[in-house]
């Protein structure tokens, strides 16, 4: 149980004034039943009395209060599964009465207890307004100063936590975009590296298409110097000219013993 919902208690000994032109003798019975049986911790059983008040007083500010009260106390066993909703019941009822409550005592109450709620829901901002609403209603509520200043220290706390942790996520964020950028570039270069293969061997398989196109180049080592091939030129040429020579002797040769069986006939 909160440490700030036993002060829910004193509050319920709330009995109807007999200013409020709703009270009635059954009004007062039943509130006055429905409070012995909260003291009880019969919370199920007070409610049922604070209802029947109001089926013969719905004005009662008195009733509806008290009824939030008992609906508070049995918040922590309802089963939201089956529509069982004290908890908003109670907020539903202790808000109207904080804003419309005549009674200035009822809506300090339920601004006070609206506090309590928010605090322990961990909404310290709403606590934080309600207790000042309490405190506007009855500035010597000294509980709800109180419980004001633990609030507003919780709210810092509150605050600087959620700026941490939101320091944190984006620094988490930043690593794991520059992990997923680290994993890609490796994805890439794994990528690159198994194409790499099939591209040497497409450019293998180019360049000896396009030896076949061309013609057949000479082996190093196998051809022919510009200076050798000079050097054969030369003396194939020298031959020729020798095998000239020889030719034009024998020629001479022949006509010069034709001449001579003319000119000297046997």
């Amino acid at each position: 149980m909160s440490r700030f919902l036993k002060y829910i208690l004193p509050l319920l000994l709330i009995l109807p004034c007999s200013l409020h032109a709703a009270d009635t003798k059954r009004e007062r019975n039943y509130i006055s039943e429905g409070n012995s049986l909260y003291r009880q911790q019969r919370y199920a059983e007070a409610e049922t009395m604070y209802k029947k008040a109001l089926t013969v007083a719905p004005a009662s500010e008195t009733a509806r209060f008290n009824l939030a009260s008992a609906l508070i106390r049995q918040a922590g066993s309802a089963d939201p599964n089956k529509g069982n909703t004290p908890m908003e019941d109670a907020v539903k009822l202790l808000t109207e009465l904080a804003e419309t409550a005549q009674a200035v005592n009822i809506a300090e109450r339920a601004s006070y207890d609206l506090g309590n709620i928010a605090f322990n829901g961990q909404q310290y901002q709403q606590a934080i307004d309600h207790y000042k609403n309490a405190l506007r209603k009855n500035p010597d509520n000294d509980k709800a100063r109180q419980n004001l200043r633990l609030a507003q220290k919780k709210l810092e706390e509150q605050q600087k936590n959620q700026d941490q942790n939101k320091d944190q996520q984006q620094n988490k964020d930043q690593e794991k975009k520059q992990d997923q950028n680290k994993d890609q570039n490796q994805q890439n270069k794994q990528d690159q590296n198994k194409d790499k293969p099939d591209q040497d061997k497409q450019n293998q398989q180019q360049d000896q298409k396009k030896d076949q196109q061309q013609p057949p180049k000479q082996q190093q080592g196998g051809g022919i110097s510009d200076e050798n091939a000079q050097k054969i030129l030369k003396a194939m040429e020298n031959e020729e000219a020798a095998t000239r020579k020889k030719i034009e002797a024998r020629k001479q040769k022949a006509d010069n013993a034709r001449r001579r069986q003319v000119t000297k006939p046997w």
